[in-house]
C-alpha cells in the first residue's frame, strides 16, 4: 500500500504557515479537483480527499501538533484512542461548504457520493476527565472506572425521541433532511444545501414525543464509564475516547470523552521521556572498595555491582527497566539510567579526621594528570 503523502507537501504550505494560509490553500485545491469540475476523473477525486484529509488535520491546532511531533502514526488513531480522522464524503463536503459559507456543501458543485442529499445526525456532547497515575501505572497500563453524569439514551422510547417508536417522513424536505438554495457566487449562479429548519436536517418528525425526553431521544442520567489507558502514557497527554461522551438527541452519534493524564511524581525516579533516571549516593568505603548495592525500579529492587575505584558521574545503564513507548509512538522500553553521586562527611570524630591525615600524602589519594584530564572532560559534557 502506497505511504501517505505529508500534509504540508499535499496543500503546497510549509510547516509554519498560520491558519490562514492553510485555508486559503486548501480552498485552492478543493476548486481546481472538484468531482464537478472533473466529471469522471478518479485522480483528481482522490486529490480532492487527499486536501480535505490534510485539511481537517492542520486546521485542528490539536491535530496538527500531534502532526508535526510523530507525523500520520500521530493522527491516525492507532494508540488506543489517540487523535484520528474517519472523515467521509458528507465531512468532506461539509467543510467544503462551511469554508464558502453555509453547511452541508455545494449543490451545483455536488451530488457525489450522495453526499448532497445526506441526512444530518445529530451528535452528542463532549466530557473531560482529569486522572491521575501513579508512574507503575503508566508502566503497565491501567483501566479506570469512572461515573460520570451525561446525557444517556431514554431509557422509555431507546433514544427514538417517539412514545410509540413511529416517526415520519417530513413534509418539507420529503425526508432528504436538506432543502435546496441557488445562490450566485463568484463561480456562478450554484445551489447551497441547508438543513431542513423543519426537522432540523435529520429528515424525520415525530408527531407522539416521548413523555419521558419530550421528544429530544435523550435524558439526564449517570453511567459508569470504562477507559483503557495505554501504558507509556506521559503527563499533559490527552486521550480521545470516543462514543463515551454525551448520548446524542434522536439516536445520533454520542459525543467523546477527552482524558486529561496527570502523572504523580515518584519518591526515587524520575522520568525522562521513557527512560527512568535514579540518583545513587554511596557512601566512601563502598565507592573506594566497591560492592553491592540495592537500588529500585518499578519492578521491585534489584542489586548491582559496583567497581572499585568508582568515580562521582559515573553512570549505569539498566536495559529495559524504563517505560515502554505508546503504541504507535516510539519503539521499545527505556532504560533505568543510575546517575552515581558520592558522600563526602560533613563532620568528623578525632580518630576519623586522624585516618585521613595520614591518607592525604599517600599517592593512591593524589589524582594524577590524566585523571584530572579524564575528569575535566565530563565535567565539560555537562555544559554541551
Amino acid at each position: 500500500m502506497a505511504s501517505k503523502r505529508d500534509y504540508y507537501e499535499v496543500l503546497g504550505v510549509s510547516k509554519t504557515a498560520s491558519d490562514a494560509e492553510i485555508k486559503s490553500a486548501y480552498k485552492k485545491m478543493a476548486i481546481k479537483y472538484h468531482p464537478d469540475r472533473n466529471p469522471g476523473d478518479k485522480e483528481a477525486e482522490e486529490k480532492f480527499k487527499e486536501a480535505a484529509e490534510a485539511y481537517d488535520v492542520l486546521r485542528d491546532p490539536q491535530k496538527r501538533q500531534r502532526y508535526d511531533q510523530f507525523g500520520h502514526e500521530g493522527v491516525n488513531g492507532s494508540a488506543g484512542g489517540f487523535g484520528g480522522s474517519s472523515m467521509n464524503m458528507d465531512d468532506i463536503f461539509s467543510m467544503f461548504g462551511d469554508i464558502f459559507g453555509g453547511r452541508g456543501g455545494f449543490g451545483g458543485f455536488g451530488g457525489f457520493g450522495g453526499s448532497s442529499t445526506g441526512r444530518q445526525q445529530y451528535r452528542g456532547g463532549d466530557l473531560r476527565l482529569k486522572v491521575r497515575l501513579t508512574l507503575n501505572e503508566v508502566a503497565t497500563g491501567v483501566t479506570k472506572k469512572f461515573k460520570v453524569k451525561k446525557k444517556i439514551t431514554c431509557p422509555h422510547c431507546h433514544g427514538t425521541g417517539s412514545e410509540d417508536g413511529h416517526t415520519e417522513k417530513c413534509p418539507v424536505c420529503g425526508g432528504k433532511g436538506q432543502t435546496i438554495q441557488v445562490v450566485n457566487t463568484m463561480f456562478g449562479r450554484m445551489q447551497t444545501q441547508k438543513p431542513c429548519m423543519n426537522c432540523n436536517g435529520t429528515g424525520k418528525v415525530i408527531k407522539n414525543k416521548c413523555h419521558e425526553c419530550g421528544g429530544e431521544g435523550v435524558v439526564n442520567g449517570d453511567e459508569v464509564v470504562e477507559i483503557h489507558i495505554p501504558a507509556g502514557v506521559a503527563d499533559g497527554m490527552v486521550l480521545n475516547v470516543q462514543g463515551k461522551g454525551h448520548a446524542a438527541k434522536m439516536s445520533g452519534v454520542p459525543g467523546d470523552i477527552q482524558v486529561y493524564i496527570e502523572v504523580e511524581e515518584h519518591e526515587d525516579l524520575l522520568r525522562q521521556d521513557n527512560n527512568l533516571i535514579y540518583n545513587l549516593l554511596l557512601d566512601l568505603p563502598t565507592a573506594v572498595l566497591g560492592g553491592a548495592v540495592e537500588i529500585p525500579t518499578l519492578d521491585g529492587k534489584v542489586r548491582i555491582k559496583i567497581d572499585s575505584g568508582t568515580q562521582p558521574g559515573k553512570v549505569v545503564r539498566l536495559r529495559g527497566k524504563g517505560l515502554p513507548a505508546v503504541s504507535g509512538y516510539g519503539y521499545g522500553t527505556g532504560d533505568l539510567i543510575v546517575n552515581i553521586s558520592v558522600y563526602i562527611p560533613e563532620t568528623l570524630n578525632k580518630e576519623e579526621k586522624q585516618m585521613f591525615e595520614k591518607m592525604k600524602d599517600n599517592e593512591s589519594f593524589v589524582p594524577s594528570k590524566s585523571q584530572t584530564k579524564s575528569f575535566f572532560e565530563r565535567f565539560k559534557k555537562i555544559f554541551e
